[in-house]
């Protein structure tokens, strides 16, 4: 049999979980996570679970929809649970699975790190700045 320049077909069995392989399906759940809502609400859940509205409070600039599509794929990731009560009016709450609170807890080390190194990001921008628009 003879090569041919495409890739040859693996069945999943065979997939090993590359996140640089634009195949691995572990590309999107990084995409979930380390997307500008996805993180913000992982981070906000990593404090403690919350109903939707106080999620929308706490990650400040989300809209409901994005929040809403946010929590679904978090949700079917496996990262976040959500709890319907059967009450009048109805409450949801959001938490996080034990594997959502993995992640999140390397998020938020990566969050401090950033937030603490802001100082130097701020010079380093003035610095750009400076010099690419003189």
């Amino acid at each position: 049999m003879s090569e041919t320049a495409t890739e040859p077909v693996r069945d999943d069995s065979d997939l090993a979980f590359d996140v640089f392989s634009r195949q691995c399906p572990s590309r999107g759940t990084l995409e979930h996570v380390t997307g500008r809502w996805g993180g913000l609400t992982l981070g906000a859940l990593h404090e403690s679970g919350a109903r939707f509205n106080e999620l929308r409070r706490r990650v400040d600039g989300v809209s409901e929809k994005m929040l809403s599509q946010t929590l679904h794929a978090l949700e079917r990731d496996g990262l976040v649970h959500r709890e319907a009560q059967l009450t009048n009016p109805p409450r949801v709450d959001y938490g996080l699975t034990p594997l959502g609170s993995q992640v999140a807890e390397r998020l938020m080390d990566l969050i401090e790190l950033v937030e603490a190194r802001m100082p130097e990001v701020v010079e380093a921008r003035s610095r750009y700045d400076a010099t690419h628009n003189a």
